[in-house]
């Protein structure tokens, strides 16, 4: 079976990316990215690449090559739907705020609305490719909607979950360290199957192509995000060790990082991990495990989380008892308000979290952050209802200067590791500030020796 159509239902931070990929290697194959976002789809359609609703380093320029030519984005979902032989479903799957599993289960009502529509619209058979993340066995209950619709499609399920960082989601695009592929060990599964390994290896090695089963596939992806997360909160827990013992957590970290067993990735102590995918794909394992009557299991990954959490918090309470314990009225500038450098992507960021704490405590925010607007900044304040609209906008104040946004303030914190906060002039700042100047860094970017000799009272994590 040779692929020539492709259609993508969802148009955000997976389905964008990889469909944009896909059609720069596969110039054979169209590929039509739909969504009912018709903002979002005006934005991905934009004739000024620059302007595309996701940032991500060198994704504009793949867009520009292939879009017009085989790369489509439109809100025409049926129309996409029914000329397609492939259907990845690329849509969002929150954590519960409501009903049995609220706070851990994943949200599964936006993907069965997507397979009743391609149950709906399908007149011939298809091969539909799960590129969310999903519980396991969700691959079951589509597989269910799609067979029972009584028009004689014949469908097969594929999982094929994405690896991507954001910030280098181009980069783990076109040179990934695996793609993974589940499915049926029948006829038509492995047909299927092969299909799609044949659209990834027009530019990806066929040993970097695995194929499981389907159950396989969909735990992979939980496991790998869980195993990510969990180096995260071990490195930092031990930063707080380091603090009270004088170790440094960086030679902490450099040291355990040479052990081959170990490796030195993901040991980088931080305000905290955020993301769409850690935080809600660990609860999603959490509730997976307690709904198996594995309580053990889900209490040792429940604390992943309770770990990131404390860390947030930890990093807020610094903040307040070095400024005397008070920070009413007064100014702490923020550097940094997505969850990492290179992206626009603010989803479960640490900002979020620190500034609702010191909001609580009466301080006055100033942001920058070169990728994050400030209605952005604002909704993500609102989504937490901690407070009404009305007080996070007397409570935030956001600049387009850096060097503006640290002008008279008492303190700085980093709250991204972006690169261009090290090539500030330092100096500069301090001039401008508060005396005494307070820099807290929650990424362990700066130079403490240098900011010290000028005059700051430097925080660092782990240190």
């Amino acid at each position: 079976m040779k692929i020539t159509k492709i259609c993508c239902i969802g148009a955000g931070y997976v389905g964008g990316p990889t469909m944009a990929v896909i059609a720069q290697k596969c110039p054979h194959i169209k590929v039509t990215v739909v969504d009912l976002n018709e903002q979002r789809i005006k934005d991905w359609n934009d004739p000024n690449t620059d302007n595309i609703p996701i940032y991500e380093p060198g994704l504009s320029e793949v867009v520009a090559e292939a879009r017009g030519r085989n790369l489509f984005f439109s809100t025409d979902v049926d129309m996409a739907i029914d000329e397609a032989e492939v259907v990845f479903i690329s849509v969002n799957t929150p954590t519960k705020t409501y009903g049995k599993g609220k706070g851990m289960a994943a949200d599964l009502k936006y993907i069965e609305l997507c397979a009743r529509q391609i149950a709906r619209v399908s007149k011939n058979n298809k091969i539909v490719v799960e590129k969310s993340t999903l519980p396991v066995r969700t691959a079951e209950a589509i597989k269910s909607i799609l067979d029972n619709t009584g028009n004689g499609v014949q469908f097969q399920i594929l999982s094929n979950p994405e690896f991507l960082a954001e910030g280098t989601a181009v980069t783990d695009l076109l040179s990934p360290d695996r793609i993974l592929i589940g499915g049926d060990s029948t006829p038509g599964g492995d047909v299927a199957i092969n299909a799609l390994v044949d659209v990834y290896a027009n530019w990806v090695s066929r040993d970097k192509i695995l194929t499981t089963n389907v159950w396989s596939s969909e735990l992979s992806k939980l496991t790998a995000n869980a195993f990510l997360a969990q180096r995260i909160s071990s490195i930092n827990a031990m930063s707080e060790v380091c603090e009270k013992t004088g170790a440094d957590v960086n030679e902490v970290a450099r040291a355990i990082g040479m052990d081959s067993r170990i490796g030195a990735k993901f040991l980088k102590a931080s305000v905290g991990f955020g993301g769409s995918c850690f935080q809600k794909d660990i609860l999603n394992l959490v509730y997976i495990a307690k709904s198996y009557g594995l309580n053990e299991v889900a209490d040792y990954w429940e604390q992943v989380i309770i770990m990131n959490d404390y860390q947030k918090r930890r990093f807020s309470n610094k903040i307040v008892q070095t400024l005397y314990n008070t920070v009413a009225d007064k100014k702490i500038t923020f550097l940094g308000w997505a969850f990492k450098k290179d992206t626009n992507d603010t989803r479960e960021s640490a900002a979020i979290y620190v500034a609702d704490d010191l909001i609580n405590e009466q301080a006055k925010i100033s942001v920058y952050d070169p990728k994050v607007p400030k209605n952005k900044i604002l909704s993500d304040l609102d989504y937490l209802g901690t407070r009404n609209s009305s007080e996070n906008i007397d409570a935030i104040l956001t600049f387009e200067d850096p060097y503006e946004a640290c002008s008279e303030a008492h303190a700085i914190a980093i709250l991204t590791e972006w690169d261009e906060f090290t090539k500030y002039d330092w100096q500069r700042i301090y001039d401008s500030m508060k005396k005494p100047a307070f820099v807290f860094d929650g990424r362990n970017i700066l130079n403490a020796k240098e900011l010290k000799s000028i005059g700051f009272i430097y925080n660092a994590i782990g240190s």
